[in-house]
């Protein structure tokens, strides 16, 4: 999923899903909002931290 997005064209709302009830955004749509250089190898390591 290399694809890349204007941040004008980005729509918080088109990456919030639901999965069983829960409304969830996948770590790669995270990694696009964040900018991260690494991809979601920085998303990850965050999260594993602050758990």
């Amino acid at each position: 999923m290399n694809k890349v997005l204007v941040k004008d064209d980005v729509k918080v709302e088109d990456m919030i899903y639901e999965v069983r009830g829960k409304y969830v955004m996948i770590d790669c749509d995270l990694a696009v909002l964040y900018e991260c250089t690494n991809g979601t190898k920085d998303i990850n390591k965050a999260v594993k931290r602050n758990c």
